[in-house]
C-alpha cells in the first residue's frame, strides 16, 4: 500500500470513527422482558415523515431510552440529566420535534439527555397512561442507576414531557414506582418535572387535577409551559396544577403564552412569541434549582 492509500485509509476510518461516535446509544428498559400490559411486536415499529416533514414513530414494543450526550471539556464535573417523553395521544410518538431536537438542544448546554421512546399505541387500552407511566418510571430509576457511566449527578435528572408525554410525566413523578418497589424505592422520582402543553391533567369537572396524580410535600418542583388558545391541552387545567402546586409549597413555574396552539415543540410558529422562547425559559428555570 503506498502512503497516499494509507492516508486515504486513515481519513475513511477516521470518518466511519466519528460518525460511528455520533450515533446514539440505545439502552433497553425492560431487558428480562416487558412487564404488562405489552404492546404487541406486529406491526413492526417504523418512523414516518408526515406532509408537514416531520418524523413520527409507531409501533413502540421495545420501551428504551436513546442518549444524546456530548463529551465536555471537563469529563470529571458531575452534570445534570432530562429525560424527554414525546407526545402523540398515547397512540404514536412525536419523536422528532417532540424527542430528538429538544434532546439535542439540551445536550448542546451541557445537558445528558435521554429521549423516552415508551410503549404506543396504548390509546386503546383502559387506562392508556398505565404502561407509559411504568416506562418513564424506570427510565428514571435506569438513568440514575447509570449516573456513575454518565458523570451524572443522580440528584439532578429532570422529566420533560410534551402533551400526552407531559401527562405520562406528571403521573410519573407523583405517584410511587410501579415496579419492583424493594428495588426502585427512591429512585423513580426525578428531581424536577418540565410539561409543555400538558394533556388532560386536569379534573374531568374542569376543577383540580386528574384523581391520578396526588400533589403533596414530596411532589418534585415543576414548570409549566402552553399557549392560551390550545384547544388540546386547556390552560384552565394547567393553571388548576399550578394552583394545587402553591397550596402544596411545591415549587412551581407557570407560563401562559397568548397564541402557539397546540404540538409546536421545537418548532416555532409565526406570530407566536412563545413556541420559541418556552426552552429557554425552562433551561432558566432548570439552572435556577441548580440543574
Amino acid at each position: 500500500m503506498n502512503a497516499v492509500s494509507s492516508v486515504a485509509c486513515a481519513i475513511i476510518l477516521l470518518g466511519c470513527t466519528i460518525i460511528s461516535a455520533a450515533e446514539p446509544r440505545e439502552i433497553p428498559l425492560w431487558p428480562e422482558g416487558v412487564p404488562e400490559l405489552r404492546v404487541p411486536a406486529e406491526p413492526a415499529e417504523k418512523v414516518e415523515i408526515g406532509k408537514d416533514g416531520i418524523s413520527r414513530r409507531s409501533n413502540v414494543s421495545n420501551p428504551r431510552l436513546v442518549v444524546y450526550d456530548i463529551p465536555r471539556a471537563d469529563p470529571a464535573k458531575l452534570r445534570s440529566a432530562v429525560i424527554v417523553i414525546p407526545g402523540g395521544g398515547f397512540g404514536i410518538l412525536a419523536d422528532q420535534h417532540e424527542g430528538s431536537d429538544i434532546c439535542r438542544w439540551f445536550s448542546e448546554r451541557g445537558f445528558v439527555a435521554f429521549l423516552l421512546l415508551h410503549r404506543v399505541p396504548t390509546n386503546k387500552f383502559e387506562n392508556p397512561n398505565a404502561g407509559p407511566v411504568l416506562d418513564a418510571q424506570k427510565a428514571v430509576h435506569e438513568v440514575r442507576r447509570r449516573a456513575d457511566e454518565y458523570h451524572l449527578d443522580p440528584q439532578k435528572i429532570a422529566l420533560l414531557g410534551f402533551s400526552a408525554g407531559g401527562q405520562t410525566a406528571l403521573v410519573a413523578a407523583a405517584n410511587p414506582p410501579r415496579f419492583d418497589p424493594a428495588a426502585a424505592a427512591g429512585s423513580a422520582r426525578p428531581d424536577a418535572v418540565v410539561l409543555i402543553y400538558p394533556w388532560k391533567v386536569g379534573g374531568p369537572d374542569g376543577k383540580g387535577v386528574r384523581s391520578d396524580v396526588t400533589i403533596d410535600a414530596g411532589t418534585p418542583p415543576m414548570f409549566i409551559a402552553q399557549a392560551s388558545n390550545d384547544p388540546a391541552s386547556l390552560p384552565q387545567s394547567a393553571a388548576a396544577l399550578y394552583l394545587a402546586l402553591l397550596e402544596a409549597k411545591v415549587p412551581a413555574e407557570l407560563h401562559i403564552y397568548e397564541a402557539g396552539g397546540h404540538g409546536f415543540g421545537m418548532q416555532k410558529r409565526d406570530n407566536a412569541a412563545g413556541t420559541s422562547d418556552w426552552p429557554n425559559r425552562a433551561l432558566d428555570w432548570l439552572r435556577g434549582r441548580g440543574l
